[in-house]
């Protein structure tokens, strides 16, 4: 038995996820890379691959590094990164040992990339470009029509041009999945289209976020990149992407004070991260207790209300809480408690904590 709060997998339905999301995108007749910022651990990494995928999506150098010490040989980095200084030498150290390939969405990036890679060696190291397109989301990555210019820059600059990808992040709405996995797919064919006529091969169009994944575009695309849904969280719960038996990881914690209809619990946003969107209905929810809402997260509580209906569990009960937010969930713990048949079987590191540069 564990002191509480402590963040669990279930195994099972861990695998199923995996096995699920596999499925679907060979279904679809493209290519999984999972993002792997959402476990960042190696047993999960390495049961992706396991299941066909092709390589893994990162966020960081920091967490390639991981995965490549880890034995991955084919990452990218879905970043637009500014590699100068320390960063610089360690990307050129990835580059020489993995395939990789990162995200651009300008020309002074891509020969930013190039001058950090290529300086001081003998050509041994090899780097991938994609050129990043916003598909609706207004972060990162350029309009569609442009992306070519950046990868001429690339050509240009010495790097190779693998394709052009995106994240259609305005997925997570409200009955939006569906309207943005038809933003990406346009947004991606234009951007190929202008690759195309520049007279540049895109062999990789890439794109996907667990919520637009179902919806995705398989006659665009050729690359998916979902990342929560091998965990699943109260953000995915409810869009209605996943349903509360396909959530693989919760956090335990004790009701330490309680009255009618409230209980305080021990895992505050220390433990399950204090995201909550604007379509949310809480800072998390319960798993055995569907109609209760954390309506107040402070550093060590959570505050949960219960129905006028439903009995408020007493002191001392251990309580299975689904996180906002799973990615910033697991980066708060060191490792992962890891059920079967709910018996503790082990625990993973959580190896990528924290790599955050």
């Amino acid at each position: 038995m564990r002191d509480t709060p402590y963040l669990v997998v279930d195994e099972g339905v861990a695998e199923g996820n995996l096995a699920a999301m596999a499925a679907h995108a060979r279904a679809l007749g493209v290519a999984l890379r999972p993002h792997a910022k959402t476990h960042k651990t190696v047993e999960l990494a390495h049961r992706q691959l396991a299941h066909g995928a092709v390589g893994l999506t990162v966020a960081t150098v920091g967490e390639a590094e991981v995965f490549a010490d880890a034995g991955v040989v084919d990452l990218f980095v879905a970043y637009p990164l500014w590699a100068v200084g320390p960063r610089a030498e360690r990307l050129r150290a990835l580059a020489s040992r993995v395939r990789l390939r990162v995200g651009a969405d300008s020309v002074d990036g891509v020969r930013m990339l190039a001058r950090a890679v290529h300086a001081g060696l003998d050509g041994a190291a090899q780097l991938a470009i994609a050129v990043e397109v916003d598909s609706g989301h207004h972060r990162s990555g350029v309009p569609p029509e442009n992306a070519a210019d950046v990868a001429v820059a690339a050509l240009d600059a010495g790097l190779i041009v693998d394709g052009v990808f995106t994240f259609p992040g305005h997925s997570y709405g409200a009955d939006a999945a569906v309207p943005a996995a038809g933003d990406e797919a346009a947004a991606l064919g234009q951007a190929r289209d202008a690759l195309t006529a520049a007279g540049i091969p895109c062999p990789v169009v890439s794109g996907g976020s667990t919520p637009s994944a179902g919806a995705a575009d398989g006659g665009v695309l050729t690359e998916l990149r979902p990342g929560v849904y091998v965990f699943g969280d109260a953000q995915q719960w409810e869009l209605g992407t996943m349903p509360p038996h396909s959530i693989a990881l919760t956090a335990h914690a004790t009701v330490v004070s309680r009255r009618d209809g409230v209980a305080v619990l021990d895992a505050g946003s220390k433990v399950l991260g204090a995201d909550r969107a604007a379509y949310a209905t809480g800072y998390g929810r319960l798993l055995d207790h569907p109609e209760a809402r954390i309506t107040a997260l402070s550093e060590h509580h959570a505050t949960v209300t219960f129905s006028t209906d439903a009995a408020t569990p007493a002191l001392g009960e251990v309580l299975r809480v689904v996180p906002n937010h799973v990615c910033n969930a697991v980066n708060l713990v060191d490792e992962l408690s890891v059920e079967r048949e709910g018996l503790e079987v082990g625990a993973w590191a959580v190896a990528a904590r924290g790599r955050n540069s």
